[in-house]
C-alpha cells in the first residue's frame, strides 16, 4: 500500500496532557487519567521530544515544556543521585526507588538535552549537567541490559559533545574550584561506558547460538535499545567485536520484526517471544516503532550502509497506516497517537508514551 511519507506533526496535544508537574502517564481516550498520575519514565523521554520540538522552530511553548520536564526529573532524583519513578496526582512519589530502566532512560533524556543544546538556556543545561553527575556513582551497576543501553546513549553525548561536560555560564569563566574540576569527569564517564558495554557484548557472546543471534532467551520489550548502545560504543571506542555484534544482533531483530508483506511488526507485548517459539502478535507497541527507528538511524551512520535507513522508513511508515492492520495510529483531529495495535483493531486511549514516541519518530525523520 501507498502511505503518507510526510505528516504535519501537531504540538498542542503533548501539551494538553501536560499540566504544571509533568506529562501524565495515562489518558482515557484523549483526557488525562489523573488517578494514573506521573512517571519519570515519560517526563524523560518527553523530554527528548520537547528539545527536538525546540530546536526545529524555537517555539517558546515547546522551551516551557522543557522547564516543566527537567523540573519533574530534578524532583525525581533522590539526595543519593537514584531516581523515583512512580508519582500520584498529590505530587507524592509512591516508592523510594525507580526501576533500573527508570535511571538509564533519565540519563539518556538528560545527555540527550545536552547534546542538544545550542539554543537552550545555560540554567536548563546546568541542571541537567547537576542531575547526571549526582546519578554517576549509581550507573556502573545497573544490572538490567536495557538500563545499561539507554545510559551507554545518554553517556555518549556527553563524550561527543565536549561543551556538555562544564557548567555554562552567559560570561568567560575558568573552572577552580575543586567541586568544579570534578565535575563530570570524562575519564570516568568514558570508563562506564566501556566497562556497560564490555557487559553487554559478554552477555551476547554467552547467549547467542543456533542461529538465535541475542542477548536474552526471549525478545520483549526496547529490544533495539541493545545493538543501538553497542553500535554507539563501537563508534567511541573503534571495538570491531562490538561493532559486529550490534550488526548481527540487530539484523537478527530486524529479521523477527519486518513482515514479508513489507511492514513494521514488532514483538507483541502479550506474550514476547521466546526462544524458539513464535512472537506474540499483538499488542503493537508505538514507542517500539521510535527505537527501532532511531536504532536503524545510527547503523546506517555506524556500518555505513544506507539499507537501515528504509528500515527507518518503515518505521516511521508504522504509525501512518503501514502496519498489520491498514490503519493511522495518528488521530487526524488531535495529532495524538493512539496506545498500539490489539488484535481486535486499535487500543482508543492515546497516552504521553504514545504521542512522544510519534513526536521523536516525527522530529528525527523530517528535522521537525
Amino acid at each position: 500500500m501507498e502511505v503518507q511519507t510526510i505528516l504535519q506533526f501537531k504540538s498542542s496535544y503533548m501539551r494538553s496532557i501536560t499540566d504544571d508537574t509533568g506529562i501524565f502517564q495515562h489518558t482515557k481516550f484523549g483526557v488525562p487519567d489523573r488517578s494514573k498520575g506521573y512517571t519519570t519514565d515519560d517526563n524523560a523521554r518527553a523530554l527528548i521530544a520537547a528539545v527536538l520540538l525546540y530546536g526545529s522552530k524555537k517555539d517558546p511553548d515547546a522551551l516551557s515544556l522543557i522547564h516543566t520536564y527537567i523540573s519533574f526529573l530534578h524532583h525525581a532524583q533522590n539526595a543519593d543521585g537514584n531516581f523515583r519513578n512512580f508519582m500520584d496526582y498529590n505530587r507524592t512519589f509512591v516508592e523510594d526507588r525507580g526501576s533500573e530502566d527508570c535511571q538509564g532512560r533519565t540519563v539518556w533524556a538528560l545527555g540527550f538535552a545536552l547534546a542538544h543544546s545550542s539554543s537552550l538556556p545555560d540554567n536548563l543545561l546546568n541542571t541537567c549537567r547537576y542531575l547526571i553527575n549526582q546519578a554517576l556513582p549509581h550507573i556502573g551497576t545497573l544490572g538490567s541490559p536495557r538500563a545499561a543501553a539507554y545510559a551507554i546513549i545518554g553517556l555518549s553525548y556527553l563524550i561527543e559533545t565536549p561543551r556538555a561536560l562544564a557548567y555554562s555560564f552567559p560570561y568567560p569563566h575558568t573552572p577552580s574550584s575543586a567541586e568544579e574540576l570534578a565535575f563530570l569527569p570524562r575519564a570516568r564517564i568514558i570508563g562506564l561506558i566501556d566497562q556497560m558495554s564490555f557487559r553487554l557484548h559478554h552477555q551476547y557472546i554467552r547467549n547467542k547460538g543456533n542461529g538465535w543471534n541475542w542477548f536474552e532467551d526471549s525478545l520483549t520489550y526496547g529490544n533495539s535499545m541493545l545493538p543501538w548502545a553497542l553500535l554507539i560504543a563501537s563508534r567511541l571506542t573503534g571495538n570491531l567485536d562490538l561493532k559486529q555484534a550490534a550488526k548481527e544482533s540487530l539484523d537478527f531483530l530486524v529479521s523477527k520484526t519486518f513482515s514479508e508483506e513489507g511492514y513494521y511488526k514488532p514483538v507483541g507485548s502479550h506474550g514476547w517471544l521466546l526462544r524458539g517459539g513464535t512472537a506474540a502478535p499483538y499488542d503493537e507497541q508505538p514507542i517500539e516503532a521510535c527505537e527501532m527507528l532511531l536504532a536503524c538511524k545510527e547503523a546506517a551512520i555506524v556500518l555505513q550502509e544506507p539499507a537501515y535507513l528504509k528500515y527507518a522508513a518503515i518505521c516511521y511508515e508504522w504509525y501512518l497506516g503501514h502496519n498489520s492492520l491498514n490503519i493511522p495510529l495518528i488521530d487526524p483531529q488531535t495529532g495524538a497517537c493512539f496506545d498500539g495495535i490489539h488484535g481486535s483493531g486499535l487500543n482508543l486511549n492515546q497516552g504521553s508514551e504514545s504521542i512522544i514516541s510519534f513526536s521523536i519518530a516525527q522530529s528525527v525523520m523530517h528535522h521537525e
